[in-house]
This record gives C-alpha cells, sequence and structure tokens, in this order.
C-alpha cells in the first residue's frame, strides 16, 4: 500500500467542494482515487447546476477514477454476502480493497465492513 493514497467517498468529495479546510489539509499532496460509483452520484445528482457539474468535474480531473472490474466485482459480492450494506457503499469498499488503500468516509456504515482500511472523518 502506498501510504500517500486513498480512495475518496462521495460525502468527502461533497465536504472537499464546500471548501472543507481541515479536510483538504488532511489530503494535500496526497494521491486522490475515486471509484466511478462516486463519479455516478457526484454528477447524476437531479437537481445539479451547470456551475457545479463544472466544479466537480474539474476536482475529479484531479484523481485517478477506477471503473468496475472483475476483480471488484468478487469483493462487492464477498461484502454483500457477509454485511447489510448498500451496493454503492460496497462497491466503494470493494475498490479500497482491490486497490489496497485506505477509503476515508464520513458513512458510519463503512464501519461495518471490518475487512477494509477506514479512515472514519467526522465533519466538524
Amino acid at each position: 500500500m502506498n501510504g500517500n493514497s486513498v480512495l475518496l467517498d462521495t460525502n468527502i468529495v461533497l465536504y472537499l467542494l464546500s471548501g472543507d479546510e481541515v479536510l483538504s489539509n488532511l489530503l494535500y499532496n496526497r494521491k486522490l482515487y475515486i471509484s466511478f460509483i462516486t463519479q455516478l452520484e457526484l454528477l447524476g445528482y437531479q437537481d445539479i447546476t451547470k456551475k457545479e457539474q463544472y466544479e466537480i468535474k474539474q476536482f475529479l480531473e484531479d484523481c485517478i477514477i477506477i471503473d468496475i472490474n472483475n476483480q471488484i466485482k468478487e469483493e462487492v459480492i464477498k461484502i454483500k454476502q457477509s454485511q447489510k450494506i448498500k451496493l454503492p457503499d460496497s462497491i466503494i469498499l470493494a475498490t479500497s480493497t482491490y486497490l489496497n488503500i485506505p477509503v476515508i468516509s464520513s458513512d458510519s456504515d463503512f464501519g461495518k465492513a471490518e475487512e477494509v482500511n477506514v479512515i472514519y472523518y467526522e465533519k466538524e
């Protein structure tokens, strides 16, 4: 695992986009990964404005977006069989396992997946 890399959950990206300086400082100079699920959740929001869409796309250009593959699918199946976690969250957790890097989230459901390295961020 590269100690400088981290997978961002959707809520973390939203905090960053809203100007969370503590989080921004925490992630400064890190290699940022995003699951395709996060990309879809961010850009697929029904009431998104053109400005928000532009800001999200600009942010995503600085991230490495990971698409689904067979290894991630297998991890999702394992997570879904052992935990009661929503499918999008399972895909994000499985992506973290696939990449062998921690995922940062403020979603307490992520703590259910004990085999995944989760950094829990509580917004102040």
